[in-house]
C-alpha cells in the first residue's frame, strides 16, 4: 500500500537523501536491476522510512548489509491472480509467495464470490489486512459467470457498489461474458458503466475482428487469455494490454515469447492466474515466469520490468515497481531466480532464504464462507444415464490447457444404461449442485484422464464451484461426493467403495487454514495415489478436473445444468442425433 507521509517524516527522507540523517538502511555492492533504462548497474541502494532515498554508493546507515553482489531488485506483481486456487487463505498465501519475491498481487476473488457472494469478498479484504502483502482487489465481475449453471451467488452491479470504494479495489475483474457484452446484455453492461471510471480486467480467448473491437469500445483494458502470438498481437495493436500468464495448467509465457520486442514490450505483464500449492513449492510464483523469459533470451532488466513497472502503471500504483528515489522500498535480493536471497517490504526484511519472517493468525468472522456444502441427498439414479441409442458427445482433454474438444463416440452400453468403457479412455463425469440442495446432476464422459478404476472428485470447479467427480463406476463416484460433503468440501479419490485418500477445504470448499508445505504434501499424496491406484496419466488430475466445469472456456463443458456448447454458448444433448 502507499505510504502516509506528514511533514517530520518526508522531511527526514530528504535529509536522509543527501546525507543529512543516517537512514534507516543500506544495501551494499549489489547489482541493482533498474527497469526504467533496462540496464544492471553497481550500485548501492539507501532506505529511510520505508521508501528508497538513494541509488549510488554510499559508506552508512542505522543498519548496513553486504548483498555480496546480488541483484536487487524490485520484488514482484503478480498483475492477475485467484488465491483461491492455491488452496490456501489469504494470510498463508502471503506465507508462500513474500518469500518468492513477490510483495504485490491484484486478485479476482471470483470463486469465494460464486460461492458466498459479498460475504466471501469480504472475507478475502478483511483476511488480507496487515500482511507484508500488498492484496488489491478486482470486483468479480462474472457472478455467476454464466446463466449455464448454478451459483452461490448473483453479484449485479448494486451490489458491487458496496465496496467500489474501497481503498484496495482497484475495479472491474475480468469480464467472461464476452457473450453478453456483444449482446448488450444489460446486467453486464450496468457494471461496466459502474467502473467505467477504473480499470476493467478482461477475458476474451479467440475474440478476433469486429466482435473483438465491439468488446474493447465497452472499456475493457487488458486481456490474461491470449494463448497464441496471432492473437497477442492483434490485442496488443487494438490498444489492450496482455498478461503473459504462467500457472499451474495454464502455461503461456513461451507460446507468447515472439510478442515481447522493442514495440510491445511496455503494454505486457505477467501473472499466474491459477497456481497450486506443490508448483508454488516446485517451481516458484512470478519468478518462475521471470526465469523461463530470462532463459529463452530476455534480458533480465526486461523481464522483471515485466513483472513490475509494467504492472504498476497500468494499475495506477505511483511508487512501485521501480529501485528509485521515492518508490517503495519493496525489494528481492538474489543471485538466482530460484533461490530469493531477501525479501523486503517497505524497507523491512520479511522473509531471508525462503522463508517468511512473519507469522499470521486464521482469519476471524470466517462464519460466511463456512459451510458451504448444500446437497440434497446423493443417489445412484442421478447418475444414471438411460441409452437412447445413437453416438454420443465426449469432452477430450488437452493437455496443459483448459480448452477442450468435442469427440464423438460409439458409447459403451451395460444393462440399458451408458457406462464408462476404461478401454477407450471413456470415463463418466457428473456435476452436483451443491448450493441450493436443488438435487440437479448432470453426466457425460470424459476422455484424456486414462483412469481405469476408481473415481476423484472436487468442489473446486470453476466457475461456480459446484462439486464435479468422474470415475468408472458411480459407487465409488457416489462415496467421494459423499466424502466431500462430510469435510465441508474438498478433494477425495476412492477405489472398491473406500476412499483412500482427501484433502479438506472448509472455506468455501475452496481453501484451508493450513500452510503450503502441509497442503502441497498431501496433494503428492493425492497424485500418487491417483496415478498408483486409480491409474490417472494426466499430469494434474485435480486442476483438469476443475476446469470442466467451466462453460467460458472452449469447446465442450459440463455444468450441473448438462453439456454446453461454449463456441454456441447453449446446451447440447449427450447424445448426437438429438
Amino acid at each position: 500500500m502507499q505510504r502516509n507521509l506528514d511533514f517530520t517524516s518526508l522531511s527526514e527522507i530528504i535529509d536522509a537523501a543527501e546525507g543529512k540523517k543516517l537512514a534507516d538502511l543500506l544495501l551494499k555492492n549489489g547489482k541493482v536491476v533498474n527497469v526504467f533504462n533496462e540496464e544492471i548497474e553497481e550500485k548501492d541502494v539507501l532506505i529511510h522510512n520505508g521508501l528508497v532515498v538513494g541509488v549510488g554508493k554510499y559508506v552508512s546507515a542505522k543498519e548496513v548489509i553486504d548483498v555480496d553482489r546480488a541483484f536487487i531488485s524490485p520484488s514482484f506483481i503478480d498483475s492477475h491472480v485467484h488465491i483461491e486456487s492455491s488452496m490456501l487463505i489469504p494470510p498463508e498465501f502471503a506465507k508462500s509467495v513474500v518469500p518468492l519475491g513477490t510483495t504485490t498481487v491484484i486478485a479476482d476473488p471470483h470463486e469465494i464470490a460464486n460461492v458466498a457472494g459479498i460475504p466471501g469478498l469480504q472475507f478475502m479484504i478483511n483476511s488480507s489486512r496487515d500482511l507484508p502483502l500488498d492484496v488489491y482487489f478486482m470486483l468479480s465481475s462474472c457472478v455467476p459467470a454464466t446463466s449455464l449453471e448454478t451459483s452461490g451467488a448473483h453479484l449485479y452491479a448494486e451490489d458491487l457498489a458496496i465496496l467500489k470504494n474501497n481503498e484496495r479495489v482497484l475495479g472491474l475483474a475480468e469480464l467472461m461474458n464476452y457473450p453478453g457484452v456483444l449482446s448488450k446484455d444489460r446486467e453486464v453492461l450496468e457494471k461496466l458503466i459502474m467502473f467505467r471510471d477504473k480499470i476493467i480486467d478482461g477475458h476474451s480467448p479467440g475474440l478476433t475482428g469486429n466482435n473483438l473491437n465491439a468488446y474493447l469500445s465497452s472499456g475493457i483494458m487488458s486481456d490474461h487469455e491470449c494463448t497464441t502470438p496471432e492473437e497477442a498481437s492483434e490485442k496488443l495493436s487494438k490498444g489492450m494490454w496482455v498478461m503473459m500468464r504462467e500457472g499451474s495448467l495454464t502455461r503461456d509465457v513461451l507460446r507468447l515469447l515472439p510478442i515481447l520486442n522493442e514495440k510491445t514490450k511496455h503494454r505486457i505483464m505477467l501473472c499466474t492466474d491459477d497456481k497450486h500449492p506443490e508448483d508454488l513449492i516446485d517451481e516458484g510464483h512470478i519468478n518462475f515466469a521471470i526465469s523461463l523469459l530470462v532463459n529463452n533470451g530476455v534480458s533480465l532488466p526486461l523481464a522483471i520490468r515485466l513483472a513490475t513497472l509494467n504492472s504498476a502503471l497500468f494499475f495506477g500504483f505511483k511508487h512501485k515497481g521501480g529501485i528509485a528515489p521515492g518508490y517503495l522500498a519493496d525489494i528481492a535480493v538474489f543471485k538466482d531466480l530460484k533461490n530469493i536471497k531477501m525479501v523486503f517490504k517497505n524497507g523491512i526484511l520479511v522473509a531471508k532464504n525462503g522463508k517468511p519472517l512473519f507469522g499470521v493468525s486464521s482469519p476471524i468472522h470466517d462464519d460466511a464462507v463456512k459451510n458451504t456444502i448444500n446437497l440434497k441427498q446423493v443417489t445412484f439414479e442421478k447418475l444414471a444415464i438411460p441409452n437412447r441409442k445413437g453416438k454420443i458427445r465426449v469432452i477430450g482433454i488437452k493437455p496443459f490447457s483448459v480448452i477442450t474438444d468435442e469427440l464423438i463416440y460409439e458409447p459403451k452400453i451395460n444393462n440399458n444404461s451408458v457406462a464408462s468403457d476404461t478401454d477407450r479412455d471413456l470415463i463418466k463425469i457428473a456435476v452436483f449442485e451443491r448450493h441450493r440442495a436443488t438435487g440437479r446432476v448432470s453426466a457425460g464422459f470424459i476422455h484424456g484422464f486414462g483412469l481405469k478404476n476408481g473415481a476423484f472428485a472436487t468442489s473446486i470447479a470453476h466457475d461456480s464451484h459446484n462439486i464435479v467427480v468422474a470415475g468408472e463406476n458411480d459407487k465409488d463416484m457416489l462415496l467421494a461426493v459423499t466424502q466431500i460433503e462430510a469435510m465441508g468440501g474438498g478433494i477425495a479419490i476412492t477405489k472398491n467403495g473406500k476412499v483412500l485418500g482427501s484433502l479438506a477445504l472448509p472455506y468455501g470448499g475452496l481453501m484451508t487454514n493450513k500452510d503450503v508445505h502441509e497442503v502441497a504434501n498431501a496433494l503428492l499424496e493425492l497424485h500418487k495415489i491417483a496415478k498408483e491406484e486409480n491409474y490417472i496419466l494426466a499430469g494434474d488430475p485435480f486442476m483438469t478436473l476443475a476446469f470442466m466445469s467451466l462453460p467460458v472456456i472452449p469447446k465442450l463443458k459440463i455444468t450441473d445444468m448438462g453439456l454446453v456448447d461454449v463456441d454456441k454458448f447453449s446446451f447440447v444433448s449427450l447424445f448426437v442425433e438429438e
